[in-house]
C-alpha cells in the first residue's frame, strides 16, 4: 500500500509542477529571439461567462475586405514554387523552440524535446538540434556537434543579443555530479560547438552583457555569482549568497546578498545592493535594507525597508548607486505594492496598487530623474498576482500606449494615450460600426486579457520600423467581452481603425509594415489557407498553401519585420497517433518583385487631426513627417529601408506638461488643479542627497517633451540643505536593534495581558467569540521589474523565459 501511495503522491506532485508552470509562463515576446511551441491534445471549445462580460452588443455589420476567391493562377504559382515544406521524420519531439541567430542571416535554430509524461529529472526525456540556413526552408540535424547530448528544456537555446552569431546549449547533467555541468558553446552561427565543462551547476539563464560578446553572467544552484570574460571558456566566482543580478554600463554587475551569507526569502528586506567595476575584484554597497531591485537603460530602481514595519519604499538613482532619491509617490498602506510599467531615457511608468486584493491602482508618470510622479489613470487593470496588466507600448508610434481599465459596474475597457500618459481617452469604434449600447468603443485584448480569455492567441503587435501600424485582437462595445474577439488594425497609431479580419487570427508584420501575414486561429481545426495584406490590412488575399491538412501550432518570422519569409508550424497526426512537426514556410519574394522607389512613398503628418492650426500633429512638443508606402503601391521597402522622418518643434501649450507633484488634472480639462491633502505652497524632497525645495504653479514638461516658448508656467527648485537618506545608512545598527528587541517585549506582555483579558471577557464570560484572519503568501511580494529591466529572479519559478523579466519592485 505504501509504494502505490508513493507513486501517487510523485505523480500528482508532478501534475502538480506541470499545470503550475503552465499557468505561470507568460505569452511570448513579439520580438524575442525565441519561440517555443507544444504539441496539443485538441478539444472542443467550451465558452465559459467571464467574470467581468457584460456587454452583448454586435457589430459584426461592418464589411470587410477579403477578396472572395482565392489568389490568382499567377500568383498561385509564384508562391506555390517559393513555398517550402519540411517534416522532421522520424522525431518524436513533444515541444520544438525557435531560435534566429543574427539578423538577416536566414540561420534559424531547432530544438525538439521529447518528454515523458509526469516524468522526474528528466528520465527517458530527448533532445535533438537542427539547424536551417534559408530561413526555415530546410533544416538539418547537427545534434552530433554536441554529442547527441540532452539540452535542459528549462534554459533552452540561449542566443547572443542584435547581430551576435553566438549561441549557447546547456546539457542536463545530474546536479549530484561533483565537478558540474556542461555548455555548449558557439561563434559562428552553430556552424561548431565547444563543448565546456563548468565548475558549478546553472541555476538560471546565462546573461549575456548587452554590448561585449565575450561577458557572461550567471548564478549557480547554490546561489553563487559567477563571470566569464571569455565567453564561456573560464569562470570566476565573484560572490556568495546571491538573491539577483543585472548588467549595468559597462563593466558594472549589480546584485544583492544578504550580509550574513544565507539565501532565504525571508532575508528579503535585509540584503545589500552591490555593484563591481572589475569582475569582482572589488565591491562597492550602494544601498543598504533592500528587497529588490532592478536596472533599465537609464534608471536604477530598488524596493527598501526604510524601518521595519513599516512599508517599503522605491528609490530612484540615475547615477547607478553613486546617489539616490526616494521616489514622491503618495503613501501607501502594508498591502501595497509599486510595479513598474516601462521605462526609457526619459520617464517611468508606475502602476501603484489599491489597498486590498480588487485588481487595480494607480498609474503614475515621473520626471527625467525618476522622483517626482504625476497621476496619469485611476483604476488600472492590472494582475496582482502574477504581475501582468494590458499595458502595451505602441512602438511604432512616439508617445502612443494602450492598457485597460477596470470600472465601477466591474467592466472592463481600454483607454488609449497619444503623449506618453498625458491624458486617455477612449479608443475610437471602427467608421460604421454599431452598438445596442449607449457607449460604443473600440476595446483591446492585452496579455492580462489572454489569461482571462482563452479564445485570445495574441497580444497586440507594433513595430519601429512599420511606422504607425497597429495589429490587435478587438470587440466593439460598451466593454471588453468574452466572445471570439475579431482582428483590428491602425495606421496611424491609435487615432482611427479598421475591423481587418473576422474571429481571432496568429499574425505577423513584414517588410517594414509593406506585407501583413495571418493565419485563422482554431483550437479544434486544423488549418490550409494563408491571408496576406500588402495594404496595411485593408484588402486580404486568401493563399491556400496546402492541401494537406495538419494540426496548426504557431506563425513565426524573424524578429524586427525587416524578412520577406514567414513560416507556419504544426505536426501531423498518424492513424497510429503518432506525431511529426512540419513547417511551411512561404517566402514572398518572388511575389513582390519591384523594389519601391519615391515614387511608393508619400508625406504622412504623425498624430495629425486634419486641421488647419499651427498645433496640428504637435505631440510633446514635436511634430514629425514621415516618408510612408502609399496603400496602393504593392512593392518590397527591402532589408536597408531606413525610415525617412523630419521634425520641427512646436510652441508649448498646457498639453505639454504633466501635473506636478500633488498636482492633478480634472477630467476633460487641461488645468492642472491642487490635491486636497497638499497643504504646503512649498513642497520638500530628498534627492540625491540634496534637500530640495519645489515651488511650482501645477505644471512640469512630460519628459522628452520639445516643445519651445508659448505656454511657459513657473517651476523652481532650490537647494536647502544636505540630507540623507536612511535607505543608505548601514544596516540597523547595535542601538536600533536594543530598541527593537525591546520594542518586541513590551509588545508581547501587552499582547499576552490583552489575550487574558479577552479569554476572561468571551470564555468565561459564556460569550461567542468571532474574528477574522488574513492569509499572507510568503512569495506575495516577489514577483516581477518590466519591460527591458534585465532583473532575474534567485528563486527556481519554472523554466525561464527571454520575456518574463522582473517588473515588481514592491
Amino acid at each position: 500500500m505504501a509504494p502505490t501511495v508513493l507513486v501517487l503522491t510523485v505523480l500528482c506532485l508532478q501534475i502538480f509542477v506541470t499545470f503550475q508552470s503552465l499557468v505561470r509562463e507568460p505569452s511570448p515576446a513579439l520580438d524575442q529571439r525565441t519561440r517555443t511551441f507544444t504539441k496539443r491534445e485538441v478539444r472542443g471549445a467550451s465558452v465559459k461567462p467571464a467574470r467581468y462580460s457584460r456587454d452583448v452588443s454586435s457589430h459584426r455589420d461592418v464589411p470587410l475586405c477579403i477578396t472572395s476567391v482565392t489568389v490568382t493562377s499567377e500568383e498561385y504559382a509564384k508562391l506555390q514554387s517559393n513555398t517550402h515544406y519540411f517534416a522532421f521524420t522520424t522525431d518524436d519531439g513533444t515541444s520544438i523552440t525557435l531560435a534566429w541567430i543574427g539578423d538577416g542571416t536566414g540561420i534559424i535554430l531547432a530544438l525538439t524535446i521529447y518528454s515523458i509524461p509526469f516524468s522526474i529529472w528528466n528520465f527517458g526525456s530527448t533532445s535533438r538540434l537542427y539547424r536551417s540556413e534559408n530561413y526555415g526552408k530546410t533544416f538539418s540535424e547537427i545534434s552530433s556537434t554536441i554529442g547527441n547530448s540532452f539540452i535542459r528544456k528549462d534554459l533552452g537555446i540561449m542566443a547572443g543579443p542584435g547581430n551576435s552569431k553566438r549561441v549557447i546549449l546547456a546539457a542536463d547533467i545530474s546536479e549530484g555530479t561533483e565537478k558540474g555541468g556542461k555548455i555548449y558553446t558557439s561563434v559562428d552561427a552553430a556552424e561548431d560547438f565547444t563543448a565546456i565543462d563548468l565548475p558549478f551547476h546553472l541555476g538560471m539563464k546565462i546573461i549575456f552583457h548587452p554590448t561585449n560578446e565575450n561577458y557572461l553572467l550567471t548564478k549557480s544552484i547554490d546561489s553563487s555569482l559567477w563571470v566569464s570574460q571569455d565567453f564561456g571558456m573560464n569562470w570566476k566566482r565573484i560572490h556568495e549568497s546571491v538573491y539577483t543580478v543585472s548588467w549595468g554600463p559597462g563593466n558594472v554587475i549589480f546584485f544583492a546578498t544578504h550580509p550574513n551569507g544565507t539565501v532565504d526569502i525571508n532575508g528579503r528586506g535585509e540584503l545589500h545592493l552591490k555593484r563591481t567595476e572589475d569582475f569582482g575584484k572589488t565591491f562597492h554597497i550602494v544601498l543598504y535594507n533592500v528587497y529588490n531591485f532592478g536596472h533599465s537603460e537609464h534608471f536604477l530602481f530598488a524596493s527598501v525597508v526604510t524601518d521595519r514595519g513599516h512599508p517599503r519604499k522605491v528609490f530612484v538613482s540615475t547615477d547607478e548607486g553613486d546617489t539616490w532619491g526616494e521616489a514622491q509617490l503618495p503613501p501607501v498602506t502594508h498591502d501595497q505594492f509599486y510595479s513598474v510599467l516601462a521605462s526609457d531615457e526619459e520617464m517611468i511608468f508606475m502602476h501603484v496598487d489599491e489597498p486590498g486584493d480588487n485588481g487595480f491602482g494607480t498609474m503614475y508618470t515621473s520626471g527625467d530623474t525618476g522622483v517626482l510622479y504625476s497621476k496619469s489613470l485611476e483604476n488600472h487593470w492590472f494582475d496582482d498576482k502574477r504581475g501582468v496588466s494590458d499595458f502595451t507600448n505602441i512602438t511604432s508610434l512616439r508617445g502612443v500606449y494602450i492598457t485597460n481599465i477596470l470600472t465601477k459596474d466591474g467592466s472592463i475597457q481600454s483607454v488609449i494615450t497619444y503623449d506618453a500618459g498625458g491624458t486617455w481617452s477612449s479608443l475610437n469604434p471602427p467608421s460604421g460600426s454599431s452598438c445596442n449600447t449607449d457607449e460604443c468603443n473600440l476595446h483591446i485584448y492585452g496579455e492580462y486579457s489572454m489569461l482571462q480569455f482563452p479564445n485570445v492567441p495574441m497580444p497586440p503587435l507594433t513595430d519601429v520600423n512599420a511606422v504607425g501600424i497597429i495589429i490587435a485582437h478587438g470587440y466593439v462595445g460598451n466593454a471588453i467581452a468574452n466572445v471570439n474577439p475579431d482582428v483590428y488594425v491602425s495606421d496611424d497609431g491609435g487615432y482611427t481603425w479598421i475591423k481587418s479580419l473576422e474571429g481571432p487570427h496568429h499574425y505577423a508584420i513584414l517588410d517594414s509594415g509593406g506585407l501583413i501575414v495571418a493565419v485563422e486561429a482554431s483550437s479544434d481545426k486544423t488549418v490550409h489557407t494563408l491571408k496576406f495584406s500588402t495594404d496595411e490590412g485593408q484588402c486580404w488575399t486568401v493563399y491556400p498553401f496546402t492541401n494537406t491538412s495538419f494540426m496548426f501550432s504557431g506563425l513565426a518570422s524573424e524578429p524586427g519585420t525587416k524578412s520577406m519569409n514567414v513560416s507556419i508550424w504544426g505536426y501531423t497526426v498518424a492513424e497510429d497517433s503518432s506525431t511529426t512537426w512540419v513547417t511551411y514556410t512561404v517566402d514572398f519574394k518572388e511575389l513582390l518583385t519591384k523594389e519601391c522607389d519615391d515614387n511608393d512613398y508619400v508625406t504622412w503628418l504623425a498624430h495629425s487631426t486634419n486641421t488647419e492650426s499651427d498645433t496640428d500633429g504637435c505631440i510633446l512638443g514635436y511634430k514629425e513627417n514621415f516618408q510612408r508606402l502609399k496603400k496602393s503601391s504593392v512593392c518590397i521597402n527591402g532589408r536597408d529601408y531606413v525610415i525617412d522622418k523630419v521634425g520641427q518643434a512646436c510652441k508649448c501649450t498646457k498639453s505639454d506638461y504633466l501635473c506636478d507633484f500633488g498636482y492633478y488634472r480634472q477630467e476633460n480639462s487641461t488645468n492642472c488643479v491642487r490635491e486636497p491633502d497638499l497643504k504646503a505652497d512649498d513642497i520638500e524632497f530628498c534627492l540625491q542627497g540634496n534637500e530640495e525645495t519645489l515651488k511650482t504653479d501645477g505644471y512640469r514638461k512630460i519628459p522628452g517633451d520639445k516643445c519651445e516658448e508659448g505656454f511657459v508656467p513657473s517651476r523652481k527648485e532650490y537647494f536647502k540643505a544636505l540630507c540623507k537618506s536612511t535607505a543608505s545608512d548601514k544596516s540597523y545598527d547595535s542601538a536600533t536593534t536594543a530598541m527593537i528587541i525591546i520594542c518586541t517585549l513590551l509588545m508581547t506582555v501587552i499582547m499576552i495581558l490583552g489575550f487574558v483579558m479577552i479569554l476572561r471577557k468571551y470564555i468565561c464570560g459564556n460569550r461567542t467569540f468571532v474574528y477574522r484572519y488574513s492569509a499572507l503568501q510568503q512569495n506575495a511580494d516577489d514577483r516581477c521589474i518590466t519591460d527591458g529591466l534585465d532583473n532575474v529572479s534567485a528563486e527556481p519559478r519554472g523554466p525561464y523565459h527571454d520575456d518574463s523579466d522582473e517588473d515588481l519592485i514592491e
